[in-house]
């Protein structure tokens, strides 16, 4: 299970929702092998002077919440994706994208009225 929750200004990404969510969800595709139908994308866009951070307007912070178990590879292919595609698609400097993995193990969730660890996934989180 993967989750995203994308942190930033509202007047400059509340327009720009559709654009940033298929660029994080590429990434994700891709470093991650999440299906393309799996997507849950959180926009916690904040109000001027509610985002106190020494970057630009456009700054971005994402947090991708999962299930445990992806590779420190994995983790640094998104990383790279992350600063090679999303950014230059989105237009923004390296300063002013950041990103978190926070992992939790599966039994920490719960899916459709189950634990997380009791559930059958149809992709592999051990990548």
């Amino acid at each position: 299970m993967v989750q995203v929750k994308v942190y930033g200004n509202r007047r400059v990404w509340g327009e720009r929702r559709s654009e940033v969510s298929d660029a994080l969800h590429a990434a994700l595709v891709g470093a991650w092998r999440i299906p393309d139908d799996k997507r849950f994308h959180r926009f916690l866009l904040l109000e001027d002077g509610d985002l106190v951070a020494p970057r630009s307007e456009s700054y971005l912070m994402i947090e991708v919440v999962a299930f445990a178990g992806r590779s420190r590879e994995a983790k640094r292919e998104l990383v790279r994706r992350m600063y090679d595609d999303v950014a230059p698609a989105l237009g923004l400097a390296a300063d002013d994208l950041e990103l978190v993995v926070i992992e939790s193990p599966a039994e920490s969730w719960g899916i459709r009225g189950r634990s997380g660890d009791e559930l059958t996934l149809s992709y592999a989180v051990d990548v």
